[in-house]
């Protein structure tokens, strides 16, 4: 008789080995269990991005979508079912869908065996719903020029909280952790990897319509939020970028401190992460902040190194 159960999980280990990509190299140095779990939680946040940015389709398409997602997901958890009568999407935006209905059964194992808050998966949909509300606002401005998301750095640090600082929480209940300071370290930690993030794709972004550096930052440098879309690197632009990483910095700084309350069993893939994520920043810093003649990325072989030496020292652990 087939299994659901573990089907899901076999789905979710096949869906990151061929989309999770930086992150996937990282998940090699766990054991079997958390390996498995880190793919299905993987799998979730892939399939809430994907929702968001099907371009192709509509906002209210894409709005309705994640509707459903969030009322599938609440129902496979357990908690009650949403309420309304919202109609379904379209059918050629349910594609997503269908595959994140293949992902739910072993969500909802994982989030109950490393008992996962269930808030922390819903942040992670408001997130999105944040990115939706901002690309309807910028088709209603009817401009070519791409808008600012966020005013301050405060609003910026409360998005990414939804996008990967709670993300940095759920891969805390995987690895294990002894002290309830590793909250705040983790979500230190997502900050980190997502302005690492920002920095990478701002050229990408900007042509999308969005920007994610804070426009009271922007102002201050005086570099104009069009000058990303026209690929503009000057002198203010790269006082721009070094106040950018240097913030970064100290956040990666302070997420170093994930080590002293960690199970051992979740240091090497958390420094496999930080090597990746750090990897690019510095890269960024190499090019002297010339993240738009074409994307800043690790060669694969640096991060199958970073992966072998991390399962090499999950290795020694258990010797």
């Amino acid at each position: 008789m087939p299994d659901p159960l573990a089907d899901s999980y076999a789905f979710c280990r096949k869906f990151a080995r061929r989309t999770a990509k930086n992150f996937y190299y990282s998940f090699l140095g766990l054991p079997a269990d958390r390996f498995d779990a880190m793919c299905v939680l993987y799998s979730y946040m892939r399939i809430c991005d994907d929702i968001g940015d099907d371009e192709q389709q509509p906002v209210e398409v894409r709005r309705a979508a994640l509707t459903t997602w969030h009322s599938e997901v609440r129902q496979a958890l357990d908690e009650q079912s949403a309420s309304g009568d919202d109609e379904l999407p379209e059918p050629s935006a349910l594609d997503v869908l269908v595959t994140g209905r293949r992902v739910l059964p072993a969500l909802a194992d994982m989030v109950a065996t490393f008992q996962i808050p269930h808030e922390y998966l819903f942040e992670v949909l408001l997130g999105v719903r944040a990115d939706l509300e901002a690309d309807q606002h910028s088709d209603a401005q009817s401009t070519s020029i791409p808008q600012c998301c966020f005013a301050t750095f405060d609003q910026l640090a409360a998005y990414c909280y939804r996008v990967a600082g709670v993300v940095g929480r759920c891969c805390i209940h995987i690895w294990g952790f002894n002290d309830p300071r590793a909250l705040d370290l983790a979500v230190d930690c997502g900050l980190a990897f997502q302005l690492t993030n920002i920095l990478r794709d701002l050229a990408e972004d900007a042509d999308n319509g969005r920007v994610y550096l804070p426009a009271d930052e922007l102002q201050r440098f005086g570099y104009p939020p069009e000058q990303l879309q026209q690929r503009v690197r000057n002198e203010a632009f790269l006082k721009l970028m070094e106040f950018q990483t240097h913030r970064a910095d100290e956040y990666y700084a302070s997420a170093r401190g994930l080590f002293d309350v960690l199970d051992p069993c979740g240091h090497p893939v958390l420094q496999a992460m930080m090597k990746i994520y750090g990897g690019l920043l510095s890269e960024i810093r190499r090019r002297n902040y010339d993240v738009f003649s074409h994307r800043v990325s690790l060669p694969a072989w640096k991060k199958l190194v970073i992966a072998a030496r991390a399962i090499a020292r999950q290795q020694l652990q258990r010797i």
